[in-house]
């Protein structure tokens, strides 16, 4: 007979494999057969009953456990010197797990009732469950220094890099952290700031050469005044908080909530769920709940906490790392729905027809814990009939119903037309090193179109709600085109060959036919640039002027309160509405909203512009080691000093200089968007496909500089020679020039 295994045991499996935890994969694990099997059930059954594991689908798992990101107490080393923690956080019924620390060389020394925040990663080894990483020790938050470090005879000093920088900083010989002249470093306050002197620091890590791909993020984080450093009030205030229960709440535990997000993800803001209506006047309708971590609990109006997170407007992200809205604590811990944790969230259920189309919603502020985080790849990997351990058992019950009622989402969004582009997204991938390992464009899946349109349909909600109830709210504005932008765009389609519907109402459908037409041909990625360029920038506002990119009346920021300043006013403005709490929005911020949706405008303009910048530079050190080499790409801007072109391999942006195009004078059109040689007539437009060779690029700047080889798959002609010949081609130009401007005369008659 085989050995049945011990409850420990069992328990101890699942701990360790919590992706192999249904009956089959237990049974497997120690070799039960047969018969023995019922045993097997019997004892799993036990371990429910007594609450120390809970049966999900056909798997069974721990109810509670520790988020990926925990407050620890530490305990005194014991005989072997190992340091162990106290989870702060452990709600289970359970035995408390056993975490271990593992300081890094850099950490700072730790000592018995220290209070720490760390990453945690679920092991099976016999004297622990959990080990842990330092992120901080809670209760200090040393200022952070970026600068250029200058070697002296003992120690050296640290010079700042940029202008806002008055002090340089002196670093003892011990503190040096092996940092060697010229590197980049990053640095920490040591001690007190005496009033003699310069003040003190400490190296904490060294990032190289200032120019290269790993300092690219810091130097744009501090060019662009991006605040990186929470004041010590912010902190101790996030220290301060507690996990919410369900008190006040409704209890949406047993609701089987899954986060689908990037596979890089470290926080989860939104969960969802959907199941068919069992409503009779709503026959082949779907219920859909969207639950959102309730920051506003945390965050209270008026706290350090919420004129921090004002003051920085959103998160900010970079390939290599992420500068966030709030504190690790609240971002990475008490705010992120982390699996099998219970969290505190807001919800909004959703009822949707057979057609797509919303019938009825209500909110609720609920408790809530997510049976799984998945990624957007598992999850259409399972939908495509290759599900993983994880993915497997919710494939019928919770992903076919989520797929389902997106379907029905995406039938009403082809009826109400959004404008849809086709620009792909770049990703940047970064080696352990902080080099560009490569560069590719984002796959767009069902997946992720399925969690925009839930996303989509849940801000739609809580505007419609706010209004319905008279409370005052930020909405997503995002205007038509003005009409010189729109006229530009008509322009260059009739260019392409192309026609743009005009005298009516420009609707979103007009422009998705444009989009139509040019698709699959050559001037497909022109068009989609070119009605880019056309749309004005979606922005904050008490008022509500509409999405035209959206095609939406009513819109708002609801579904990420984490990363978005937005959404938690939008927060606040629900909890006011239903009477939920004291945590409300304020007759202080209702005066203030006008100056909130500017402020946080700016401040997501200022992250885009320090996105962009990083990602050039990125770039640029990717492409470093191909200068002389040569690219295809087509012209995406023109400029009086030059050429702008996009390259197809990478995406990466560079100048062809006039100057570079030979010794012939060219004449710059701005309504035209074109560049004329004045002696061989050669015209360069937005959108033709060209041939370049790299000439020069800059990691520091992100700058890239080509040279033209061909247009439009012709050499180029180049200007120069004999008087003879200068003149044949001024002929040949002069009459070029004739001919555009007959074009543009019949072009204009027809407009009148």
């Amino acid at each position: 007979m085989t050995r049945i295994p011990t409850k420990q045991e069992i328990l101890d499996w699942i701990s360790a494999h919590p992706t192999l935890t249904s009956k089959r994969d237990i049974a497997k694990a120690f070799g039960i057969k047969g018969s023995d099997r019922i045993d097997l059930k019997r004892i799993l059954k036990e371990l429910e009953a007594e609450g120390h594991l809970e049966k999900r689908k056909r798997s069974y798992g721990d109810p509670d456990r520790l988020p990926p990101v925990s407050v620890l107490q530490v305990k005194e080393p014991d005989e072997n010197g190992d340091l162990f923690a106290r989870p702060l956080e452990w709600h289970g019924e359970g035995v408390e797990p056993i975490v271990l620390v593992l300081p890094r060389a850099s950490d700072p020394a730790l000592g018995a009732g220290d209070r720490i925040l760390a990453r945690l990663t679920v092991v099976h080894e016999e004297d622990h469950n959990y080990e842990a990483r330092l992120i901080r020790r809670i209760g200090t938050n040393p200022h952070k220094i970026l600068g250029i470090f200058r070697k002296g005879t003992e120690g050296g000093r640290i010079v700042p890099i940029d202008k806002a920088g008055q002090n340089e900083w002196l670093v003892a010989e011990g503190a040096v952290h092996g940092a060697k002249d010229g590197e980049l470093v990053e640095a920490e306050q040591a001690g007190p700031k005496g009033r003699m002197g310069l003040p003190r620091a400490r190296i904490i890590e060294r990032l190289g050469d200032p120019s290269a791909p790993k300092a690219v993020s810091l130097i744009a984080i501090h060019q662009h005044g991006i605040p990186d450093d929470f004041p010590d009030k912010v902190i101790e205030e996030a220290d301060r908080a507690k996990p919410l229960g369900l008190s006040g709440r409704q209890d949406l535990r047993d609701m089987p909530l899954i986060t689908i997000d990037p596979s890089d993800a470290r926080d989860h803001d939104d969960a969802c769920f959907a199941h068919a209506d069992d409503d009779p006047k709503n026959p082949g309708g779907h219920v859909i709940w969207v639950a959102i971590a309730d920051v506003a609990a945390y965050v209270r109006p008026g706290s350090a906490l919420d004129r921090e997170a004002r003051k920085r407007g959103n998160s900010t992200y970079f390939p290599d790392r992420v500068v966030p809205m709030l504190p690790d604590r609240l971002s990475g811990d008490l705010c992120s729905l982390h699996e099998g944790v219970p969290r505190a969230c807001m919800a909004v259920r959703m009822q949707i027809d057979a057609q797509g189309n919303k019938i009825g919603h209500r909110f609720v502020r609920g408790l809530m814990r997510s049976v799984a985080s998945l990624n957007y790849q598992e999850v259409q990997a399972a939908i495509d009939g290759a599900p993983n351990d994880k993915t497997g058992p919710l494939v019928e019950e919770v992903l076919k119903p989520l797929y389902a009622a997106y379907q029905a989402l995406e039938a009403a969004r082809a009826r109400r037309q959004p404008l849809d582009l086709d620009l792909p997204e770049r990703k940047i991938v970064l080696n352990d090193k902080g080099h560009v390992e490569s560069v590719a464009f984002r796959d767009r899946l069902d997946a992720h179109k399925l969690i925009e349109e839930f996303m989509i349909l849940a801000n739609v909600a809580a505007a419609e709600t706010l209004i319905a109830k008279r409370v005052p709210l930020l909405f997503r504005v995002h205007e038509e085109p003005a009409p010189e932008k729109l006229e530009a765009l008509r322009e260059t389609a009739q260019a392409s060959g192309l026609t743009l519907a005009k005298g009516q109402v420009l609707q979103t459908r007009h422009l998705n036919a444009l989009l139509h037409q040019a698709a699959g041909t050559d001037e497909a990625e022109l068009i989609n640039m070119s009605t880019l360029r056309s749309m004005a920038q979606a922005y904050y506002n008490p008022e509500n002027f509409g999405h035209f990119g959206l095609a939406l009346r009513n819109y708002a920021h609801f579904t990420s309160p984490i990363r978005r300043y937005s959404d938690l006013i939008v927060h606040r403005g629900l909890i006011k509405a239903h009477g939920w709490g004291e945590d409300g929005l304020t007759a202080d911020e209702i005066e203030q909203l006008d100056r909130i949706a500017t402020h946080i405008s700016d401040t997501e303009r200022r992250s885009m512009m320090a996105e962009r910048d990083t990602t050039d530079r990125y770039l640029a050190a990717y492409l470093s080691e191909r200068v002389g080499n040569e690219f295809t790409g087509r012209i995406s801007g023109i400029a009086r000093f030059g050429a702008f072109v996009k390259l197809d391999e990478t995406g990466a942006d560079g100048l062809v200089p006039v100057r570079s195009l030979g010794r012939e004078f060219f004449h710059f059109d701005r309504e035209a968007g074109t560049l004329m040689g004045s002696e061989t007539g050669l015209l360069i437009a937005i959108g033709q496909r060209v041939t370049v060779r790299l000439a020069q690029a800059s990691p520091v700047t992100g700058g890239l500089e080509f040279e033209l080889l061909s247009l439009e798959e012709k050499e180029l002609p180049r200007g120069g020679g004999t008087a003879k010949g200068k003149r044949v081609v001024r002929r040949q130009a002069a009459r070029a020039k004739h001919k555009a401007d007959k074009v543009k005369r019949k072009v204009a008659r027809k407009r009148r």
